[in-house]
């Protein structure tokens, strides 16, 4: 099934049949304001089946979505100064921090290396506004197989894993071709200082410029 996911008001027409399915560990293929994602609920039968799909190896885990800042501390998840700063800044859009906390909340093998768990607020206005009515975190990673390159527009997240869509595991969220834009910039915030992991879309001057001290 390809659902249109272009406003709020696609995401509310959406948001039954995606709880229906994310409820029953199907994974989504869906728009973000940087590239197309794959995702699923954040519990561990639904992470493993997202792994599978994707070709992820143990130890390279997922991101997390989320609504607002509020749903990441219902998830316990630890904003530091740096963190806060950066999340009052920059999100939503495209920021990922690297979050500590989420014992017993959510799944492990969404923990990194460094011990956190990387966690973004989408600008995507349609896809943000459906995790609020989810009222629950989404995973995600690129659409594509690992090593490859994402894809660009919903009929290719079907090209791309056909017979997961053709099994009914895979539910597409359509929100166009989205152009060449890099992914989203990834600060580890799980010490005091914080740490760039990846400079994406968001760069280190700009980050700089707004947080000064308390930016990596």
């Amino acid at each position: 099934m390809i659902l249109p996911m272009f406003t709020r008001p696609d995401a509310e027409r959406a948001a039954p049949a995606v709880r229906d399915h994310l409820a029953g560990t199907g994974l989504l293929g869906y728009p973000t304001e940087t590239v197309y994602g794959l995702g699923s609920a954040a519990d561990p039968a639904s992470v493993a089946r997202l792994a599978r799909l994707k070709g992820r190896r143990e130890g390279k885990p997922f991101l997390l979505l989320v609504a607002n800042r509020a749903m990441a501390e219902r998830s316990g998840l630890v904003f530091t100064p740096a963190a806060h700063a950066m999340a009052e800044m920059f999100w939503p859009g495209p920021l990922t921090l690297v979050l500590k906390g989420g014992e017993g909340r959510l799944p492990d093998r969404l923990r990194g290396p460094e011990g956190g768990f990387a966690v973004r607020h989408s600008s995507h206005s349609a896809v943000s506004r459906l995790i609020e009515l989810l009222d629950e975190p989404l995973t995600s990673t690129s659409a594509n197989r690992s090593g490859e390159a994402p894809a660009a527009g919903a009929e290719q997240v079907v090209t791309l894993f056909r017979e997961s869509y053709q099994a009914g595991e895979l539910l597409v969220l359509d929100g166009g071709t989205l152009g060449n834009v890099p992914p989203s910039t990834i600060v580890d915030c799980t010490t005091p200082q914080p740490t760039l992991i990846r400079e994406g879309a968001l760069p280190r001057d700009e980050l700089r410029r707004a947080v000064g001290r308390l930016a990596p």
